[in-house]
């Protein structure tokens, strides 16, 4: 755990000092939703039905670019090969890398969210949502990791990774689109029981399989 979160530290504290990626897709996510945003007016009774897809639009678009930067950085830099030879095993980088992920998708959804609801003049107090994020947030990035080590070595891993990723991680998208539309609308919790379960179960098997096979993906 200590050497993941080596990596950890050593990922944050370098986008501390460039930037590129947090500011990147949270700029990227805040036009998707301000381009919605004038596309209806917030008074039409079809806004909660298109609400939940615009939000997860864009966080999927937002996070596949950051995803894209995953390794990138490693490897266009020459430092691929150095991580690789560290005296840790293939899973710990992979979890190490996945984290680093998940928090700054997290940071950038904890931001766009509220002005999000804002703009859309949905309800600012929707705790369901938190739990919604993260358990989809798991799923995109256990998988996006895997995938943004195989499209690195490549020349088009910009194209390469969102078509091998997007088949993959449609499951967590669609449940977490109906997951939120439950929670906009103010049903009761038990309605989207079945939503989460899906992406819980998702999660469970795709962190598994990924921490299986990372290390026969970042050697290739």
């Amino acid at each position: 755990m200590n050497k993941a979160l080596a990596i950890l530290g050593k990922d944050v504290l370098s986008e501390l000092r460039s930037k590129e990626i947090v500011v990147s897709i949270l700029f990227f996510a805040l036009l998707v939703i301000v381009v919605f945003n004038f596309a209806f007016d917030p008074g039409e009774d079809t806004v909660k039905l298109v609400a939940p897809g615009v939000l997860w639009v864009a966080f999927t678009f937002a996070g596949v670019l950051g995803l894209n930067r995953t390794f990138a950085v490693e490897k266009e830099k020459g430092c691929l090969e150095g991580l690789m030879l560290c005296p840790v095993d293939r899973a710990i980088i992979y979890w190490g890398k996945m984290a680093v992920s998940f928090i700054f998708m997290l940071a950038v959804e904890a931001v766009i969210t509220p002005i999000f609801l804002l703009l859309f003049d949905l309800p600012l107090f929707v705790p369901e949502l938190a739990l919604i994020a993260v358990l989809a947030t798991v799923g995109f990035v256990s998988v996006g990791t895997l995938f943004s080590a195989l499209a690195a070595s490549t020349r088009s891993r910009d194209i390469l990774l969102p078509i091998l990723f997007f088949p993959i991680v449609i499951p967590v998208i669609i449940s977490a689109v109906e997951a939120t539309q439950v929670a906009f609308d103010g049903k009761a919790f038990s309605d989207m029981v079945s939503w989460l379960g899906i992406m819980g179960a998702f999660d469970a098997v795709f962190l598994v399989v990924s921490t299986l096979v990372f290390e026969f993906v970042i050697e290739e």
